[in-house]
């Protein structure tokens, strides 16, 4: 790799995060009020608060809809926040801090749908060596260095370079946007379900090929995925959303061997299972989601949860330290909440 391109350096030692999230919130508002109102908003994201450390991978799990890819996308800088603050390596994402420059030098995504990502109409080799050449690197060093990301996510450039990406199988193409994303020698990658339009064999293939270029790039990733299968085998941590909150985030193993969220364990249960003496006969999550536009007072889980009581209508529960690390948004992991469950009932 050019020596114009080396990787930014770490800032603030290992014992900085390297992403922080505080108070993240995003709404849409509603079309079609009385003389231009809005007659209400989509609270897409809820005050989302979590942290990324250097060298791990943290996976982001939930139904549909319930604010993976929004978040991603607000991380990203792809659309503005309503509210909150995002901090990479100890500055500020914004003009008061890091500018969005030097930030997406460093933050580089790769999304769902690997064709409708690349440009149709350039070469395979030109899609790579496209963002070295915005910030600076010359033509014939843009085009070596996306030869040398070809070679390392799998794709010989000599067969490939001049290919167009409509004569690319969709594995082929989504190793072509992860080499797009580490042209620049990003610290961080967000994976917005990156394998879940490939077959299961093709899937084994690119999650293995991440695991390779992250100890390569010396990367740390935020996975965002609805296969809890796939998280269990890439995170180190694991964070679980609904509704635009975020419900629980500890250790994978503690996850997904002693889920604190009725909400978590439920998702666990759905998993299907080889073993048909394994196999549950009823579902283990009924009803939908509540309507994000007026969600439910206190516990947005609530009105599906099989635990609930009056106080999960009266409070809004916050994180609360289930074991080590671990914490879950449960008035039954809250220390004195009032629920008849609680794991810390006050004496």
């Amino acid at each position: 790799m050019s020596e114009t391109l080396k990787q930014i350096p770490d800032l603030g030692g290992p014992a900085q995060a390297l992403l922080s999230v505080q108070g993240l919130i995003k709404h849409f508002p509603l079309k079609g009020g009385l003389f231009g109102r809005s007659p209400g908003k989509v609270q897409a994201v809820a005050g989302a608060n979590f942290e990324l450390r250097k060298g791990e991978t943290l996976g982001v799990v939930g139904e549909s809809g319930c604010g993976k890819s929004t978040t991603s996308r607000l991380i990203m800088a792809l659309m503005q926040p309503t509210a909150g603050e995002i901090t990479f390596d100890g500055q500020t994402v914004g003009s008061r801090g890091l500018t969005m420059k030097d930030y997406r030098r460093q933050v580089q995504m790769v999304f769902q749908d690997s064709y409708s990502s690349l440009n149709p109409r350039l070469t395979i080799e030109d899609i790579v060596a496209f963002a070295p050449q915005v910030h600076g690197l010359g033509k014939r060093e843009s085009l070596a260095a996306a030869h040398e990301l070809m070679t390392a996510v799998g794709l010989n450039p000599t067969q490939f370079g001049r290919r167009y990406p409509h004569e690319l199988s969709g594995g082929q193409r989504q190793r072509i946007n992860i080499a797009r994303a580490l042209a620049l020698r990003p610290r961080l990658l967000i994976l917005d379900e990156p394998v879940s339009a490939l077959d299961k064999s093709v899937q084994a293939q690119v999650l293995n090929l991440l695991v390779d270029l992250k100890a390569q790039y010396d990367l740390s990733y935020l996975f965002i995925s609805h296969d809890l299968n796939v998280v269990q085998h890439m995170s180190d941590r694991v964070l679980v959303m609904y509704l635009g909150r975020v419900v629980e985030i500890g250790p994978a193993d503690a996850i997904y061997t002693d889920a604190a969220h009725p909400y978590t364990a439920a998702l666990l249960a759905s998993r299907p299972s080889m073993d048909p003496e394994q196999r549950a006969n009823e579902p283990p999550l009924a009803g939908d989601p509540p309507n994000p536009v007026n969600p439910p007072s206190g516990c947005h889980f609530r009105t599906r949860c099989a635990h609930a009581e009056q106080v999960c209508g009266e409070q809004s529960p916050a994180l609360a330290a289930v074991s080590d690390r671990h914490f879950a948004a449960c008035l039954m992991a809250e220390r004195g909440s009032g629920h008849s469950r609680s794991l810390h009932v006050a004496a």
